[in-house]
């Protein structure tokens, strides 16, 4: 029995001494293979965090667009605190404001959806609004295409204003007006001024024309 033990003993040593021997390579034994962590990789039950490798879990990226759209919709609602907002021009601020395509979309839809923006009303509260200034229509419908509104939404709101607003008689009231204030300027120059003055306020060059030659006749 003691020459077996001394006989495995000696082999034992043998096998450690041998280029063939795992631990003689600095590579771990059979226990030791089973664990990834001696590698510097998660062992099975890490390896399903993704949190270890900084990206975020299904959970945490849904509650990132959840609050984002949340914010979203109170910045929105602050901007019609102040006045309304046509779908195109919501969206904008949105944008400019950092929040994502899909976001500003969703956010749009949400208010559309509640009615808290609809541009056949913000169309003719617009148009409105700016006759009482007076502008001219030219100019209001120019303002309304570039706050992306729909051509046939501009019309539709344009063909009950125009039936209270008479624009050649306003175009005659404010040229008066004006002329009285250039009293002592040169009829040539009178005649510039007040040609600029209504084309700033978005008039048609042929009803100014019209009203400025009826004036100085």
């Amino acid at each position: 029995m003691k020459k077996y033990r001394k006989k495995s003993s000696s082999l034992l040593g043998k096998l450690k001494g041998c280029s063939c021997f795992p631990e003689k390579h600095g590579l771990p034994s059979g226990r030791q293979s089973h664990k990834s962590e001696d590698y510097g990789l998660p062992s099975g039950r890490q390896s399903h965090k993704s949190e270890d490798y900084g990206l975020p879990s299904g959970r945490q990226s849904h509650r990132a667009q959840g609050s984002n759209a949340e914010k979203a919709r109170e910045y929105a609602f602050l901007l019609l605190k102040f006045r309304l907002r046509s779908e195109k021009e919501l969206a904008q601020r949105l944008r400019q404001k950092g929040f994502s395509e899909e976001i500003c979309l969703q956010t749009v839809k949400f208010l559309k959806e509640r009615e808290f923006i609809d541009d056949r009303v913000f169309a003719r509260r617009w148009i409105a609004g700016r006759l009482k200034r007076p502008f001219g229509l030219r100019r209001i419908r120019q303002e309304l295409l570039q706050k992306g509104l729909d051509r046939e939404i501009i019309a539709q709101a344009f063909s009950g204003a125009k039936e209270d607003y008479d624009e050649p008689v306003v175009v005659r009231h404010l040229a008066a007006e004006r002329l009285l204030r250039l009293k002592g300027v040169e009829p040539v120059k009178a005649r510039q001024r007040i040609y600029a003055y209504l084309m700033r306020r978005g008039f048609s060059p042929d009803l100014i024309n019209n009203e400025i030659n009826r004036l100085f006749s």
